[in-house]
């Protein structure tokens, strides 16, 4: 089913590409479809190459020189101290002061005597003998009463009284005197004042008179007037055109490329004048594929990039030679198509090695 599908598809895009060839075609004969170039008008143009931008200019701080007086030591005192003077003086004082001796007077009694209450006066009720008039034949109902009284009772005792108490007598005891030599200051000491007066020099000291400064300048923008392409009409494909076949298989431009080089010397400009020159002229309007190789030493990486630099050189000269850039396709393949066995690991002459370093060009749609 996918074969189907993938002759269908290549059936219909042939189809669609067959109605796009030249009409009436005769066998043997190659053809190439051309197109007019884009057409380019100069046009001036300023830029600015260098914008505005200040300057600045500094002058330095200007200085002068003064004399100063100036103190070193302050003034001040000179304190000498006097001592001072003495002498002696002799002082009386009480060692002992005077008192009083006291003698006791005992106490003394005299005889007496003091009469006691030993018992005191009272009276009581009594039963009296019975009346002799008494009618009853019971004595008791005959007898009275009567209350009678009793005198107190004393005793007397014999005591001593206190006839003086007892007493002191104070005598006079003598007060006692004694003496001693002191110091005592004639003269007080004294401190004895001297000014200093202070002391001064002279120094030399840089003082400014004016701080650094600095003066700005604008220096304007600088332009630049360059002349480049503008589109003035758009080019676009023309008609068919019988080309030799030989052109649109792939023509060598034999260069001698230097060493790791992709700049054109003197001779291979004369073999680019001489070979693709004319093709470009005698068919104007066609585009040319310019492919350059390298041969399999180096790296792969840097072998890339050599050859499209070489390709890339190649038509740089022609535009400069004036072919339109939009007709030029530079391709650079590296050492992805050799054409001998010498790839990486191979012994090889140098003879072979320069069959594989190359640049190329031909004819394209």
């Amino acid at each position: 089913m996918k074969r189907i599908l993938f002759l269908f598809l290549l059936a219909s895009s042939y189809g669609a590409f067959a109605q796009d060839l030249p009409e009436n075609p005769e066998p043997g004969k190659c053809y190439v479809r051309c197109t007019t170039p884009d057409v380019y008008v100069n046009e001036d143009v300023q830029i600015m190459v260098k914008p505005a931008y200040k300057v600045l200019k500094t002058y330095p701080a200007e200085y002068k020189t003064v004399t100063e007086r100036v103190l070193v030591k302050e003034a001040s005192k000179k304190l000498t101290i006097i001592p001072a003077k003495w002498g002696t003086e002799t002082v009386s004082y009480i060692s002992k002061e005077k008192s009083s001796e006291l003698s006791v007077v005992p106490a003394t009694f005299s005889p007496s005597s003091e009469t006691i209450e030993m018992k005191p006066a009272y009276a009581q009720w009594e039963l009296g003998a019975p009346a002799p008039d008494c009618d009853s034949s019971n004595p008791d109902d005959c007898r009275y009463w009567c209350y009678k009284g009793y005198p107190a009772e004393y005793e007397t005792f014999p005591k001593e009284v206190l006839a003086t108490d007892a007493s002191t007598v104070s005598a006079p005891v003598a007060e006692r005197g004694d003496s001693y030599v002191k110091k005592v200051i004639v003269e007080p000491a004294r401190v004895e004042e001297v000014e200093i007066p202070a002391e001064y020099d002279e120094i030399t000291k840089t003082v400014l008179v004016k701080d650094a400064y600095s003066v700005e300048e604008t220096i304007p923008a600088v332009y630049k007037t360059i002349s480049r392409e503008v589109l003035k009409q758009k080019g676009g494909l023309t008609t068919w055109r019988e080309v030799e076949c030989a052109l649109v298989e792939y023509n060598a431009l034999p260069i001698n490329w230097n060493l790791a080089s992709y700049t054109l010397t003197p001779e291979a400009k004369r073999i680019i004048d001489e070979n693709l020159m004319p093709v470009l002229q005698q068919n104007p309007g066609v585009k040319v594929e310019l492919a350059s190789h390298t041969d399999s030493r180096g790296s792969s990486e840097s072998n890339q990039v050599l050859s499209e630099r070489r390709a890339q050189a190649v038509a740089n000269y022609l535009v400069e030679k004036g072919i339109n850039r939009s007709l030029l396709v530079a391709n650079g393949y590296g050492e992805s198509k050799l054409k001998n066995r010498c790839s990486d690991g191979v012994s090889c002459t140098e003879r072979e090695h320069a069959v594989n370093r190359r640049t190329e060009f031909r004819l394209i749609n």
